[in-house]
């Protein structure tokens, strides 16, 4: 006779978890941390690498800090190796690979870098600073733009068209009223118009969201360069030399070593920046607008039955996403160049896109993507200005073999909104 043991109903259940080990960041850190043991360790350059850190007018100056090239990159080459190891034992563990580690290596591996290619040769720190700031502005304006965009459900690849557009009129109308700030305004309703045509052909007429994004590139590439050789360029005086907004010094804050003259000596366009960076992280996580556009971008079904209207939050936040992004693209005019040229945004709404996706849809990491962008456009000038070893070609294409690691590879796994680039059909 068999008897049969049963377990009572209300026994608990265990769940297994599924542990998924992504080895992404280890095997990036171990690549790196050998190349910059090989590079600037055993075939390092022999001599002192000084970094100034203090500009003239600084409260507090430092002392130039002087650097034994070799063994300086013996030792970062050795750290590295340790981060890796610590990476590699924290994804062992089951865990991800913490942002501040990412940090940390990326910080470390570049001061290696700036060690090697400036032995024997000055390198003002401040000065590659300033002009990676003035680089990221753009990028910035325009990471935030497709952050709101696709937060809500809609790719925004007409990055590039919509800060075109901005600086082109913004040169236009600050020119011939003499007023920059309505040159900004002008922009902003630039960008806006552009954004009109992405959202009514991705939203309403259902149209695929990415070549529509890419046919109104090409359409205000081609507007602008055609206006500016037949319009501006006749009449440069008096329809193409807009007035460029002065730098604010902060008081007090603008003589703090080394951040001072980096943050905090800058246009408004700038101070703008940090203003937009910060409310649209906020509106985004903590207010009813942003959990509106987070649920239309991750579930539309469940936030119509609820009684919001997608495709209407869909466009409202696209046409926000163009405001921002012509705001920036006034930078270029008003705040940089001076003047506008054809083509004068060169990609930058392109390096946005990947800031984007970088910064995994969160606009503080979007900012730090663009920041490193900017960082990495800037670098390129620098080194060929202080003589680098390396090959002009090389240092041209700097910033985007940044771009391509970064996204690639320190990004770990991303996702993006569940229904971004999905049209919204109601049933």
């Amino acid at each position: 006779m068999s008897v049969q043991t049963t377990t009572p109903s209300s026994a608990p259940i265990t769940l297994e978890r599924t542990v998924v080990k992504s080895w992404k960041a280890p095997i990036f850190f171990g690549i790196f941390a050998l190349v910059a043991l090989l590079a600037f360790g055993v075939f390092g350059r022999e001599g002192f690498s000084t970094f100034r850190l203090s500009t003239s007018y600084d409260l507090i100056q430092i002392p130039d800090i002087s650097l034994p090239t070799r063994a300086t990159g013996w030792i970062i080459g050795i750290l590295l190796l340790a981060l890796t190891a610590l990476s590699a034992w924290i994804v062992n563990q089951g865990r991800k690979t913490p942002l501040w580690l990412t940090i940390v290596f990326g910080v470390l591996f570049m001061v290696g870098f700036l060690t090697w290619t400036s032995a024997g040769s000055l390198l003002p720190v401040p000065g590659l600073l300033i002009g990676a700031v003035s680089l990221s502005v753009p990028l910035i304006f325009g990471a935030m733009s497709g952050v709101i965009s696709e937060r809500s459900g809609v790719i925004n690849i007409a990055i590039e068209g919509q800060l075109l557009a901005g600086a082109f009129t913004s040169a236009m109308v600050a020119s011939i009223t003499r007023q920059p700030l309505l040159g900004l305004v002008a922009a902003m309703i630039a960008g806006v118009l552009v954004s009109f045509v992405l959202a009514a052909f991705a939203i309403k007429y259902v149209v695929d969201q990415i070549i529509v994004g890419v046919v109104l590139n090409v359409l205000v590439t081609g507007l602008t360069g055609f206006l500016y050789s037949q319009v501006l360029q006749e009449n440069a005086a008096l329809l193409n030399s807009p007035p460029r907004f002065e730098r604010i010094p902060i008081p007090g804050l603008v003589s703090i070593p080394i951040i001072g003259p980096v943050l905090f000596n800058q246009t408004i366009i700038v101070y703008v920046m940090y203003i937009t960076v910060a409310v649209v992280a906020y509106a985004l996580f903590r207010t009813r607008w942003g959990l509106r556009t987070r649920s239309v971008g991750e579930h539309p079904t469940a936030a119509d039955t609820v009684g919001i209207k997608v495709n209407m939050t869909r466009f409202i936040n696209v046409s926000i996403g163009g405001a921002i992004a012509g705001f920036g693209g006034a930078y270029f005019t008003l705040g940089s160049v001076g003047s506008f040229t054809k083509e004068m945004t060169a990609g930058a709404g392109f390096i946005a896109l990947a800031a984007v996706i970088f910064g995994r849809w969160d606009p503080i990491r979007a900012m730090l993507a663009g920041l490193l962008f900017g960082f990495a456009t800037n670098l390129q000038s620098v080194l060929g200005i202080i003589g680098s070893p390396l090959p002009s070609e090389f240092l041209l294409m700097l910033p985007y073999i940044v771009t391509i690691f970064a996204v690639a590879g320190f990004v770990g796994q991303s996702r993006a909104p569940a229904a971004d680039g999905k049209p919204y059909i109601k049933a």
